[in-house]
């Protein structure tokens, strides 16, 4: 499948065109996507942002072919230490188990973790397993077996869908783990968020997992779940705001909190950040702070944008300290801050 990508700079002589250069995570993809848009038409900058999964992103920045990277997965301090890098979170959203089953509307069904890691193990094979129908005692399943779709490239999505699963099934921690890129026990793979919808939209009897701006866009039936408090909870920005609520973000370097099986009870299981990574001293100051100008923009104006899409928006406080983090962080050689607000 083609990588999805935004370029919002059409109209412009090449000579002309203001483009900030990024790459990285699927899992914004739709949000940074309407953000470029608008700020494109507002400021006349344009955005071009490859989606190529978590991992390709963190390879490119390393790489200095873009501007910055995007990764749903946090770089550990040691690593934005090591690389020069500093990273904070954009915004958050909530991944969400997605079905080709006809007749089952989304919502309808229900999953726990514990089924969900059986399922991607492959040790739930059918759709009729005494597991699933424990879950939905009313639904008459059918006798048909399971086509697990996976991301086959590095992706933070897979990151924090695994770390889900791991805390809520030893066996997946024990045997499959935590990681971008995984040793699938079952299943084909597909790349990007993009990839994963679109397997599933074609395949009878599917199941995968994508961001939730993607099941609302490809119209893919969701599976609501059942979370860390025992309550069964649908995907929705109160879900997912609701198990970012108590998170401490300056506890972990980079601001790298996972949000993933938080409690309350109506806290969304599978909720995750994602995050932006630029030079501490980059080697153009001047594309990297017309990439920090547009992520205040994005901060300050596209709340409702990402409300749209049933992205989360982070909290002011936490914005606040991020663009302290800016300016105490990121400079030219002269050591004057890059970007100020």
């Amino acid at each position: 499948m083609a990588v999805a990508g935004v370029a919002l700079a059409a109209g412009l002589s090449p000579a002309l065109a203001a483009e900030i250069s990024g790459a990285g995570a699927s899992f914004p993809y739709p949000i940074y996507a309407k953000w470029a848009d608008a700020y494109k038409a507002e400021t006349g900058t344009g955005m071009n942002y490859q989606s190529i999964g978590s991992g390709g992103g963190i390879k490119q920045i390393k790489a200095k072919t873009v501007t910055f990277g995007a990764s749903d997965a946090p770089l550990k301090g040691e690593d934005l230490a090591e690389t020069g890098l500093v990273q904070f979170p954009m915004v958050m959203g909530g991944i969400v188990p997605v079905v080709n089953l006809d007749g089952i509307k989304p919502g309808e069904m229900v999953l726990d973790g514990p089924t969900l890691a059986k399922i991607f193990m492959g040790d739930v094979k059918s759709w009729n397993a005494p597991e699933i129908q424990k879950l939905n005692p009313n639904m008459k399943l059918p006798d048909q077996a399971i086509a697990i779709v996976h991301r086959s490239d590095g992706s933070g999505t897979t990151y924090n869908f695994a770390y889900y699963l791991a805390e809520v099934s030893p066996a997946w921690k024990d045997k499959v783990g935590v990681a971008t890129s995984l040793q699938w026990p079952a299943g084909i793979g597909a790349k990007g968020n993009e990839g994963v919808a679109g397997n599933v939209a074609n395949t009878k009897g599917a199941i995968g997992y994508v961001e939730y701006a993607y099941a609302l866009q490809n119209g893919l039936t969701h599976a609501n779940m059942i979370n860390k408090a025992g309550k069964t909870v649908a995907p929705t920005a109160d879900a997912f705001q609701a198990a970012a609520a108590n998170a401490d973000w300056k506890s972990k370097p980079g601001y790298g909190v996972i949000l993933a099986n938080q409690p309350g009870d109506a806290s969304w299981p599978m909720t995750a950040a994602t995050w932006i990574l630029v030079y501490a001293k980059p080697q153009d100051p001047a594309a990297t702070a017309d990439a920090l100008k547009f992520f205040s923009w994005a901060y300050d104006k596209g709340d409702k944008m990402a409300d749209e899409l049933h992205y989360v928006a982070m909290p002011d406080n936490v914005v606040a300290d991020i663009k302290k983090t800016w300016a105490a962080e990121i400079k030219d050689a002269s050591g004057k801050p890059v970007f100020t607000n």
